[in-house]
């Protein structure tokens, strides 16, 4: 994706976890599968332009996700942090359809050079 020396967090939590952090940062309640805080925008981003920034995945919601899609755990969670990866450059899928099939479009491709399978949220 352009960025081999650029760096990012991930941080694998629980549901009460990351859904306070859903509370609190995206004003939503429940929790949620995967969250990314992107540090290339904003007031702040030229501090630090080798840190993308952070993705947080609740191993909960991704093993009971990976049951109910018929996934592996592994194959659930790499789907999130390909996601989350792709919030933070940018890609975006709630803003529009074009953008969700562009961004379901990158996931596939990284799906393939890393050699798992497509498992998009289908």
């Amino acid at each position: 994706m352009g960025s081999p020396d650029s760096e990012l967090s991930i941080l694998i939590t629980d549901d009460p976890e990351i859904e306070q952090l859903n509370q609190q940062y995206r004003q939503r309640q429940g929790p949620t599968n995967v969250l990314a805080f992107p540090m290339q925008e904003g007031d702040c981003s030229e501090i630090n332009p080798g840190l993308l920034g952070d993705v947080v995945i609740s191993a909960e919601t991704a093993a009971r996700e990976s049951r109910e899609l018929g996934f592996s755990f592994n194959q659930r969670f790499d789907f999130l942090l390909i996601h989350g990866i792709l919030h933070l450059f940018g890609y975006d899928h709630e803003i529009s359809e074009d953008a969700a099939v562009e961004m379901d479009r990158k996931t596939d491709e990284l799906f393939k050079i890393i050699g798992d399978t497509s498992i998009g949220e289908k």
